[in-house]
């Protein structure tokens, strides 16, 4: 609906944000509408984006709004705030490091196959139309020095650590059966499907279970071992100890 759409629209730039180790303040939002959805749409797709901003004490500060002869197009610049040294971003894993996801995976990706096969009021179906972004547990890692590279899950586990190993230049080893699968998605789903908007970091593994100890106790949810970054190239898929030839990916923005 618009006014999901407005929430979606804000929340996973937020993630974004948190996913950096800072805190959403404000944000710009530009839009291109159509005619038919100049007045009762835009209002509620309004609706939504005041009740997420609201909910996170994020200021509307400005934007630009136009007619579109071609469709509609949305654009959301988040911007955040952190002290120098809690920010996080995806350069900075190291081999040894211990890599944690921070919730389950897969409910998006089931919320989406739902949709697709006209099943849109379970309860995945709703959490793939309004993701909540990790804002609290965000600021909350980047204020810990034992976590090191960090980012959001938007394409699905298999194409996203790829990213922080590639602008780490660090390889990976992770356990299959370790990936949390949400209710619902199979493991290979939880790989792959993307739109969880859960946390993906990295950290130094003599502070690593400590760690995930205080983020339960703050939190009241785990963070999932998945893993460990290694020196060497590449992602590497283990079952039971053991590589396996898995050909996973998730898939591209851009």
């Amino acid at each position: 609906s618009p006014r999901e759409l407005g929430r979606k629209s804000l929340a996973v730039n937020l993630s974004d944000v948190a996913a950096m180790g800072a805190r959403p303040v404000a944000t710009l939002l530009s839009i291109a509408l159509p005619a038919d959805a100049a007045d009762a749409w835009a209002a509620e797709f309004m609706l939504g984006y005041r009740e997420l901003s609201e909910e996170f004490g994020v200021t509307l500060a400005g934007g630009d709004t136009t007619r579109s002869l071609s469709g509609l197009t949305i654009n959301v610049t988040a911007i955040g705030r952190a002290a120098d040294a809690h920010l996080k971003r995806r350069s900075d894993a190291r081999p040894g490091d211990v890599i944690f996801t921070a919730g389950e995976l897969g409910t998006s990706g089931a919320g989406l196959q739902d949709i697709l096969a006209g099943r849109c009021d379970t309860p995945a179906a709703a959490v793939h139309r309004n993701p909540q972004p990790q804002v609290a547990e965000g600021i909350w890692l980047g204020s810990r020095p034992e976590v090191r590279a960090m980012m959001d899950l938007s394409d699905g586990l298999a194409s996203d650590l790829k990213h922080i190993l590639d602008r780490s230049g660090v390889g990976a080893e992770v356990a299959v059966e370790q990936i949390p699968a949400a209710p619902g998605a199979d493991v290979r789903m939880a790989a792959c499907s993307g739109e969880d908007y859960k946390l993906l970091l990295t950290a130094a593994p003599e502070a690593a279970e400590r760690l995930a100890a205080d983020f339960r106790i703050r939190f009241g949810t785990p963070l999932h071992s998945i893993g460990r970054i290694t020196s060497g190239p590449g992602l590497v898929w283990l079952r039971n100890g053991k590589p396996e030839p898995l050909d996973w990916h998730g898939f591209e923005h851009y």
